[in-house]
C-alpha cells in the first residue's frame, strides 16, 4: 500500500480523492518532477548548513528538512526555544516553518521543500538576512 503525497506531488490529499486518474493516467512526469524535489532539497540543505548554528542533514525523500537550529536561537538575543525562533522569522523575515518541539524534537524547525525553487530562494535569503 503506498500513497499519492509524494509520487504525484499531492501533499495532503488522501488516497481516496481522485487517485485512480493518477494512478492509470500518464506517468512520465513523475521522474522529472523526482530531479526537480532533488535540487530543491540540495540547494536548501546546502543553504541551511551555510548558516552559523544551523546543522541539517540530508533527507531521504521527503517533502521536509529538519535543521538543528539549537546553536543559531543560543546567539539570538531574546530567542530562547524553537517555537520563540519560529515567531521571529515569521514576524521579521515573513518564512512560516514549523518548531520542531510540535514533533517532539526542540531545538529543531521543520521546512517545507513543496514549493517553487523560487520561493525557495527568496525564504532562505529572508531568513539570512533576519538572523
Amino acid at each position: 500500500m503506498n500513497g499519492v503525497s509524494k509520487a504525484y506531488s499531492l501533499t495532503g490529499w488522501r488516497i481516496g480523492y481522485n487517485a485512480e486518474t493518477w494512478l492509470t493516467g500518464e506517468q512520465s512526469f513523475i521522474g522529472n518532477t523526482c530531479v526537480e524535489f532533488k535540487k530543491r532539497h540540495d540547494y536548501v540543505v546546502a543553504e541551511l548548513n551555510s548558516i552559523d548554528g544551523v546543522e541539517c542533514l540530508e533527507t531521504d525523500g521527503t517533502f521536509y528538512v529538519f535543521p538543528n537550529v539549537e546553536k543559531l536561537i543560543a546567539r539570538l538575543d531574546g530567542i530562547n526555544n524553537d517555537l520563540e525562533f519560529s515567531d521571529y522569522l515569521i514576524e521579521k523575515a515573513g518564512v512560516a516553518l514549523v518548531p520542531g518541539s510540535a514533533f517532539g524534537s526542540e531545538g529543531h524547525i521543520r521546512i517545507s521543500i513543496a514549493t517553487s525553487m523560487a520561493n525557495l530562494q527568496n525564504a532562505l535569503e529572508r531568513i539570512k538576512k533576519a538572523i
